[in-house]
């Protein structure tokens, strides 16, 4: 059977070790590469397709979607490459 305190000193300890988690990742993201490659780290530069901001590296090509612009791009092109990726055919 377990002590109340050790049980309570525990719990502190996992406390104080999630605050530091939470700080540490709150100083990654301020600390982080904004507005470059994820992938190679050259300067992304904005782009526009079908009426959505992107951001491409002018190194590897790759392109970067902000949290909603896949969701703009289904809305403004859902006929064609959203559709015949994710919709199954009937």
């Amino acid at each position: 059977m377990t002590n109340a305190w050790d049980e309570r000193k525990k719990a502190l300890e996992e406390e104080y070790f999630h605050k530091k988690e939470k700080e540490a990742i709150a100083k990654m993201k301020q600390s982080s590469c904004l507005g470059r490659c994820p992938k190679c780290g050259e300067i992304l530069e904005p782009k526009t397709i079908h009426e959505v901001p992107l951001d491409q590296c002018p190194n590897c090509d790759g392109i970067w979607l902000g949290q909603n612009d896949l969701r703009l791009l289904a809305q403004n092109d859902h006929h064609s490459w959203f559709e015949r990726w994710f919709c199954k055919p009937k």
